[in-house]
């Protein structure tokens, strides 16, 4: 049996790596296809990380979780809901299962005659990627509600500054400026291209 677990993964969290264990432990699909949702989308407040960015974030959790018989997927989006469901089975391996808390995506599927099983939340209101954007945005703590390999990760592509520009809070503010709190003066302008007649 093989299931598809959908989401945006913005990022990948602490609760749907809960999911994944849940899903494992619960349905036993052989295979678990990630469908990594809107994938086409970056770079924005609401979807800042690229669907790269989002398959290296499954699969380092994954694999330090030693899981295996997984495949993460992008997933575009399309802007008719009628045939979603015909867009994602063209773009993937066959499945049976469906795994997915949006309720759009659940009713979508169960139209569509698959078994989409009720899952559970974790922790919600903490373990949601939009709280997680929000800390980030805000200088706040966000590192405890992401798998270790994903914060690992994310320093690496400095995905907090990222949200925070993206954001246009205070904070990305004050970065725009140069100022990353360090104490020191404002980092200085980069100086313009162009120049004054007869420099």
């Amino acid at each position: 049996m093989r299931g598809l677990y959908i989401g945006r993964f913005q990022p990948f969290h602490n609760g749907h790596l809960e999911l994944v264990h849940h899903i494992l432990g619960t349905f036993h699909p052989q295979e678990l296809l990630i469908g990594i949702g809107s994938a086409q989308v970056s770079h924005t407040p609401h979807n800042p990380f690229t669907a790269g960015e989002r398959f290296e974030m499954v699969r380092r959790a994954l694999f330090a979780e030693h899981l295996e018989d997984f495949w993460p997927l992008p997933i575009p989006d399309v802007d008719r809901h009628a045939i979603w469901v015909a867009h994602v089975v063209s773009l993937v391996p066959s499945f049976d299962q469906v795994y997915s808390n949006d309720p759009l995506t659940v009713h979508l599927f169960r139209e569509e005659g698959y078994e989409v099983p009720r899952l559970p939340f974790f922790n919600r209101g903490q373990y949601e990627g939009s709280e997680i954007r929000r800390r980030m945005a805000a200088g706040q703590s966000w590192q405890e509600l992401v798998p270790a390999a994903v914060r690992v990760y994310l320093e690496e592509i400095k995905g907090e500054e990222r949200v925070r520009l993206l954001s246009g809070s205070p904070e990305a503010a004050r970065l725009a400026q140069g100022n990353h709190g360090t104490g020191r003066d404002p980092l200085p302008r980069a100086p313009s291209i162009h120049r004054e007649e007869g420099r």
